[in-house]
Order: C-alpha cells, then sequence, then structure tokens
C-alpha cells in the first residue's frame, strides 16, 4: 500500500459476490471506491448498500476507453487512485470443441483482456502520483491444467503471465511504487458457480476446498497490507496445482481422480442444499 491516508479504488465486477464483498473491504480501510459492473442496477444498489464512499458505474472490462473513463470518474472525485481490484470475470464450462466462438471470445476477452486493460488504466494513473496498488482475482485455474474449463484456465493464465510480466516491466523501466498482487483462489461459492452445480464440466471447481468470498477477502487484505505476485488459496491447492504445472504428466495423470472426486462433492453439496431447502419449507 502506498504510505499516504487511503483515497480512490476501483474494483471490476463488483456489482454481486466477491467483488462487492472486496468493495466493502475497501470501504472500511477509508477508501473512496468506484463499484462497477457490466450490470448497472446492480453496481447502483451495492454502491447504495455500501454508503457514501461508494460510486456506482456501469463498465464492460474488455472496451479499454470505457475502463479509462471510468479510472477519470474515480480521479475526478478523489484526485488520487491507491488501489485497482480486476475481479470481473465470466466462466463457462465445456470442451473447447463444445462452445459457440462468441463464448470463448467472451471468456478470454473479459478475463484476460479486462485484467489488461484495467491494470494498464491503473499504471497511467499511478505511475506520477504515488504508486498504487493493483490486485488480480485469478484463479488457480491459472497455474495449471482445468478439464472441462480449458478456455476458461488459457484466459486466467493469460492474466497471471500477464501481471506477472507487467511486475517485472515495471521494474526494469525503474518505475517504483506500484505493486501487482495476483489472488488465486480455489473454486469459490459464488454467483459463478451457482448454476455450475449439476454440472459435470465444472467438477474440477468443486474438487478441493470449495471457499467462500469471505475467505478469499481476507487473502485480498493480506496482500493489501503485504503484496506478493502470487497468492494461492488455500495454500496446499496452490502447491498441487503447481507441481502439476510443473510436472505435466502427473499434472493429467490425476486430472481424472480429480474430476470424480469433483463430481462426488457437486453430488454432496447438491444433496445438502436440497435438504436445508426442505427444512424450510417445512
Amino acid at each position: 500500500m502506498t504510505p499516504h491516508d487511503p483515497a480512490g479504488a476501483v474494483v471490476t465486477g463488483a456489482g454481486r459476490g466477491l467483488g462487492r464483498q472486496i468493495a466493502a473491504l475497501l470501504v472500511e480501510r477509508g477508501h473512496t471506491v468506484l463499484v462497477t459492473d457490466l450490470d448497472a442496477g446492480a453496481a447502483e444498489v451495492a454502491a447504495a448498500e455500501l454508503g457514501e464512499r461508494a460510486i456506482a458505474h456501469a463498465l464492460d472490462v474488455r472496451d479499454a476507453t470505457a475502463v479509462d473513463a471510468a479510472r477519470d470518474v474515480l480521479l475526478e472525485r478523489t484526485g488520487r487512485l491507491d488501489v485497482w481490484v480486476n475481479n470481473a470475470g465470466v466462466l463457462f464450462s465445456g470442451p473447447a470443441w463444445e462452445q459457440a466462438p462468441d463464448l470463448r471470445r467472451l471468456m478470454l476477452e473479459v478475463n484476460a483482456l479486462g485484467t489488461i486493460n484495467g491494470t494498464v488504466a491503473a499504471i497511467d494513473a499511478m505511475r506520477d502520483n504515488g504508486g498504487g496498488h493493483v490486485v488480480n482475482i485469478v484463479s488457480l485455474a491459472g497455474i495449471t491444467a482445468v478439464p472441462g474449463e480449458a478456455v476458461y484456465a488459457a484466459s486466467k493464465h493469460a492474466a497471471i503471465g500477464f501481471s506477472l510480466s507487467t511486475l517485472a516491466d515495471l521494474g526494469l523501466a525503474g518505475v517504483t511504487g506500484i505493486d501487482i498482487s495476483c489472488v488465486c483462489p480455489d473454486g469459490i461459492w459464488t454467483p459463478m458457480l451457482y448454476d455450475k452445480l449439476h454440472d459435470p464440466n465444472a467438477a474440477l471447481s468443486f474438487s478441493g476446498k470449495l471457499l467462500q468470498p469471505e475467505e478469499v477477502v481476507a487473502a485480498v487484505r493480506k496482500v493489501l497490507d503485504k503484496p506478493r505476485p502470487v497468492t494461492t488459496l488455500p495454500g496446499w491447492r496452490g502447491f498441487v496445482a503447481r507441481m502439476g504445472d510443473a510436472i505435466p504428466a502427473i499434472g493429467l495423470h490425476a486430472a481424472p481422480l480429480l474430476v470424480r472426486q469433483g463430481r462426488r462433492a457437486q453430488r454432496q453439496l447438491a444433496s445438502r442444499l436440497a435438504r436445508e431447502k426442505d427444512e424450510v419449507l417445512t
């Protein structure tokens, strides 16, 4: 974090779920937060709930001009940008050859290009104005092979590769005071996964510890206090993912086992949720 008092922050995909909770964290830490979302109504509701230091703004992260304009809206209000969190993301499961081209493009553009657009917009504001911190919400899918989510994994590999390479570029250019941290969580129980509970192609997202958004927010809090290029969550799954990446033959051999484990977890969670729903109705 920068040494001065908190000023402006931007969170993309903040209308609901994890993004909204990250925006709440930044408000709590004293920032004025631009709550952005493709869904203008969701952004407005979230900002109203977060209070007077939250500003709603409709944003399509695929549009670099719109991303720059969102940054400028915040700068006009606060004069300085301290934190930019690239959280917006989309997930469609299934083998790449079964997906429509527009869905493949959408994942790549939102998850990868959106991260690039946000990071570049933030750096442009931070370079000559006291530095700042870019936090990119990536995924363990950005570290290893993810059967059933190949294009999603490709978009997340792109996001983490871009983030680390840009961090290196900042160092080579002699730019100091700007941190980039990638937070790479396992599957998170947010709207992104709600409709994937009965989807066998999304099994790997359920094969480990299904995280609650609060756990990821806690990881974001930690990197805001102490920047790290890559944080995996939980740590043991990060180790497994890195091993699969370092020795691809092992990762590919283990993939069917993890998929079966994930499908069992999907069935168990679906059954538990159904029981809880029945109890509420009765």
